[in-house]
């Protein structure tokens, strides 16, 4: 498949510890190649699979054991109990953008190349990057680039944004390039351009609030030793899995008992795993990449991380 290239599909699936006979949800299918790790060491059970961009359907294999279903992660506990499917022994996140996306110029992701403002992973939704740029007032645009896109210039991004449009609609990939490529550090440029972007596919998707809804469904949905892992790419993600994986809470907050003994649902949790040197050369995608997993606590397990 050329579609999508997982990334660390064999440390995934370590971590993920298939069993056979196991019901399995793959949160983010893209080109099908983590479902297709799982299915051959799946045996008689089932996956889940779940994309909200319709073109994924595309990768779908002819396999009994598999329901795709082309909806974001966020409905993830809605339909799993709509096809039965709940509790389940493992659920796997790849974030971010596939590489068919990014590739593809006029889905407007990439720096790289010329295309729509666009951004929408899934493709019937609403609201583009060029609604977001050329509607959004000062201050919004300003908290988006600080907040979302991690950039200390996001005044002075907003600025330009809000001066330029005023002459003519920011409507391409290129046109916003050209207008704030300007403020971008020597030496740094791509990496500036890429937090821009980053922040604009962000709030397009509202990737952060469906993460969140996620994370919280991954404990609802997982049986008691069942394992839940996580590829994120960039800083906000992380946070907000690390936080979670180490004390069940999005804010990083660990309850403890009467006697202080902290209380979480996680009986077993990862450090970051990073891919190796030679997966990063195969697979540029990769570089930022960070794996974590965390095992649900058993119902007769007072073990606490």
């Amino acid at each position: 498949m050329t579609y999508h290239q997982a990334v660390m599909p064999d440390k995934a699936l370590d971590a993920l510890d298939v069993k056979p006979g196991g019901v399995y949800v793959d949160a983010t299918f893209g080109g099908g190649g983590h479902s297709l790790a799982i299915l051959e060491r799946l045996g008689s059970g089932k996956l889940v699979a779940f994309d909200q961009d319709d073109e994924a359907a595309k990768n779908v294999p002819g396999d009994d054991r598999l329901i795709f279903l082309n909806h974001n992660f966020r409905y993830m506990k809605n339909l799993l109990k709509y096809h039965a499917c709940i509790p389940v022994d493992g659920v796997l996140a790849d974030l971010g953008v596939s590489s068919h996306q990014f590739d593809e110029a006029m889905r407007g992701f990439s720096i790289r190349a010329d295309g729509p403002l666009d951004m929408r992973m899934n493709r019937y939704a609403r609201a583009t990057a060029a609604d977001i740029i050329n509607t959004y007032d000062y201050e919004k645009l300003a908290d988006l680039f600080y907040f979302s896109g991690e950039l200390r210039s996001a005044r002075k991004i907003a600025g330009v944004i809000e001066k330029q449009r005023k002459q003519q609609p920011i409507k391409t990939t290129a046109a916003l390039i050209d207008a704030i490529r300007h403020l971008a550090p020597r030496g740094r440029e791509n990496k500036f351009l890429a937090q821009v972007f980053q922040a604009l596919r962000i709030e397009v998707n509202q990737e952060l609030e469906a993460l969140r809804a996620f994370l919280m469904q991954s404990l609802e949905v997982l049986k008691p030793g069942g394992r839940l892992v996580v590829i994120s790419y960039h800083s906000l993600e992380d946070r907000l899995v690390k936080n979670f994986m180490r004390t069940g809470s999005l804010e990083g907050k660990l309850e403890k008992d009467f006697y202080g003994n902290p209380q979480t649902p996680w009986c077993k949790v990862s450090k970051a795993i990073k891919p190796d040197p030679l997966e990063v050369e195969r697979n540029k995608r990769a570089r930022s990449a960070r794996l974590r997993f965390a095992e649900k606590t058993k119902s007769d397990d007072s073990e606490s991380v």
